[in-house]
């Protein structure tokens, strides 16, 4: 890491900027002397104790500062965030500057001990953790009000003084990565450690689990094929594909745990402790106490929270549901117009409008998901829940709920209302394919091209500039600084949700829906990584050790699929044959096998252990270890207790 960043040195001697702030142009002086002021103050006067230096813009102005820390700070940091280090007797262990010497690879001159994406992290928690002492306003600005114990950062931001902060490319280390990881296509694992070194552990994790789903696919692709091929009517072997995909989903995801517990335990983060939530910065209430900390803090009645989430928010949740049902019965008038159509003409031309309705419906499921994405999002942030984790399990709900509905609400009408399998097999692979090619389109390559004009236009300004700061720091950070954020990867877990539902919920249908999610999948890791490499901002690293809700989600998804695949065997003629004189017998024994599948589902999860034996034992070993010097501590400090 030392190397990468020695083009600076004589921009500032052993100074390595790691984040940059920016504030709004016409920033008060007054404003900027107090910020940098506490980003540089010692930890005893309610400092952050970090370097900080200007960077002169085009126009001169100072709204750009770069913000580093010394490499003791940053150890002291890496103390207090509560990473994970591996050990000389390779045990994963919290890291503490007293025992620092026994952790692997450790050095007093080892600059890449820590690696950038966690130093980036340290200088972040370090800066939302500025707090107000006695001030009761941001100076300069009487409006902006603080109260004793208030992130100075997140009121900054609320206020619109401080416009963004974000981490820095290391260009060198970017460089290596991008050839390793999308340079070249070739057959082989993602080099998912140094992603996460570079990234952080929620971008590899999600790395890490779209190639597992993608390997995880291929066993449905490679058995699909010739099922789609030579059994495309015989539904006696469809069961059994059914079946075989209703065990898979459930082993894939239980496996998932295991591979997901080794990683982290890896990379630290399964041993990490829970980090105080604060409250995020778009909360806002009136002052009071918390009970917790004690602290004063704005408080919000959660009655009121309460009604607006069931007066307002579930309302208008039901109105999108409707007017997305209302949307899907245009779409069959559609499809009725195409029939009609090709029955009066059969033609080449006839023949290729009867998937025309299927392609604009796709088309308009995917406007209407991310029209309803923005709306979400404004009424979650309207409800004014106080924590990050609350508002993004209230976000994904809604999102999930409404997505899940308008992608395959048409799918469930044909297979269950109208019981027309040639169009359901019809619209499945129409709206798997098209929503494939908009979503690499929408997200991937017009971003990736728009990102390349302006590159362009920003080196023709920068290269005008004349200033005595070293140019390629400036060029970097002005290039970055009008790239895109990225929000996270919640929509890229939730297209892999929307395509785990298109392969397993009717499999029995359309065998061939895990070849295109294949297909769809190593493209995607290509242009995945493109846009984290070349398209967005770097954006910080966020330990975690394992992918949250979507486990959940995903599990739900595949308990769905086990009913539907059942509903439909049952509703197949070989097998309503069997039952000719009694259709109760029929829905009892399409239950019975639904209900039989499920136990097996469960008993699997259950059986399947979430850990590895050897993680159980390592993590069961740490506890008996910390308890055990808890023990001896408290023996010791009864002894000194007896002396006195």
């Amino acid at each position: 890491m030392a190397e990468s960043w020695s083009f600076l040195d004589p921009f500032e001697p052993n100074f390595r900027p790691l984040v940059v702030i920016e504030l709004a142009k016409g920033t008060k002086e007054e404003t900027i002397k107090w910020f940098t002021k506490r980003i540089v103050d010692k930890k005893a006067n309610a400092g952050a104790q970090l370097l900080v230096k200007p960077l002169v813009t085009e126009s001169g102005d100072e709204n750009i500062y770069l913000v580093g820390a010394s490499h003791l700070r940053l150890l002291l940091g890496a103390e207090t965030v509560g990473l994970v280090k591996e050990c000389n007797d390779n045990s994963m262990r919290t890291f503490t500057y007293s025992s620092r010497k026994t952790f692997k690879d450790f050095a007093d001159d080892n600059h890449n001990f820590l690696t950038m994406a966690e130093c980036q992290y340290i200088v972040k928690h370090e800066l939302e953790n500025l707090r107000a002492k006695d001030e009761k306003m941001i100076p300069g600005y009487p409006q902006a009000k603080l109260y004793p114990g208030k992130s100075i950062v997140r009121r900054l931001l609320t206020s619109g003084i401080l416009v963004q902060i974000f981490p820095l490319h290391d260009r060198e280390e970017l460089k290596k990565l991008r050839q390793s990881w999308y340079g070249r296509v070739k057959v082989g694992y993602q080099p998912l450690d140094e992603i996460r070194c570079y990234f952080g552990e929620t971008i590899a994790l999600y790395f890490g689990f779209l190639e597992y789903f993608t390997f995880a696919l291929i066993p449905m692709a490679v058995i699909g094929i010739p099922y789609y091929m030579f059994a495309w009517e015989d539904y006696d072997k469809y069961v059994m594909f059914a079946t075989f995909n209703l065990l898979w989903s459930t082993v894939i995801l239980e496996v998932w745990k295991r591979i997901c517990a080794i990683m982290t335990y890896r990379w630290g983060t399964l041993l990490m402790k829970r980090q105080f939530e604060e409250p995020r910065s778009g909360f806002h209430g009136v002052l009071g106490i918390n009970p917790v900390t004690g602290r004063e803090e704005p408080v919000y009645s959660s009655i009121k929270r309460q009604i607006r989430i069931y007066l307002v928010s579930l309302p208008f949740v039901c109105l999108c549901l409707y007017f997305s049902l209302y949307v899907m019965m245009i779409y069959f008038d559609l499809e009725q117009w195409a029939l009609d159509y090709h029955e009066e003409n059969e033609s080449n031309f006839s023949n290729l409008m009867l998937f025309v309705p299927s392609i604009i419906y796709a088309v308009v499921i995917e406007i209407m998901n991310r029209i309803y994405r923005y709306a979400a999002e404004f009424l979650t942030s309207w409800e004014n829940h106080r924590l990050e984790s609350s508002y993004q399990n209230h976000l994904i709900l809604k999102v999930l709920v409404f997505n899940f509905l308008n992608c395959f609400a048409s799918l469930f009408y044909i297979a269950f209302v109208l019981f027309d399998m040639k169009l359901l097999r019809q619209s499945l692979a129409t709206l798997l394919i098209t929503s494939q090619i908009l979503n690499q389109f929408a997200e991937s390559l017009l971003p990736y091209w728009l990102q390349k004009r302006h590159k362009k236009r920003m080196k023709k300004r920068i290269c005008s500039l004349k200033t005595d700061t070293d140019l390629s720091l400036v060029e970097q950070v002005n290039l970055e600084k009008e790239m895109g954020t990225y929000f996270g990867t919640f929509d890229d877990y939730l297209e892999l949700f929307l395509q785990f539902g298109y392969v397993s919920l009717f499999s029995c249908v359309y065998p061939l829906a895990a070849v295109f999610a294949v297909l769809n999948n190593i493209t995607e890791i290509y242009s995945d990584a493109l846009k984290m490499c070349r398209v967005y901002k770097r954006p910080f690293a966020e330990p975690t050790a394992n992918i949250g809700v979507w486990q959940l989600a995903f599990e739900t998804m595949s308990v769905i699929s086990v009913v539907t695949n059942c509903i439909l065997i049952g509703m197949s003629p070989q097998v309503n044959a069997l039952f000719p004189d009694s259709k109760m017998d029929l829905i009892l024994t399409v239950a019975l096998v639904e209900h039989l599948l499920l136990a097996i589902k469960f008993i699997m999860a259950f059986v399947i252990p979430d850990k590895p034996r050897d993680i159980q034992i390592k993590l069961a070993r740490l506890e008996f270890e910390s308890l055990e010097a808890l023990k001896q501590q408290q023996m010791k400090l009864a002894a000194e207790s007896l002396k006195e």
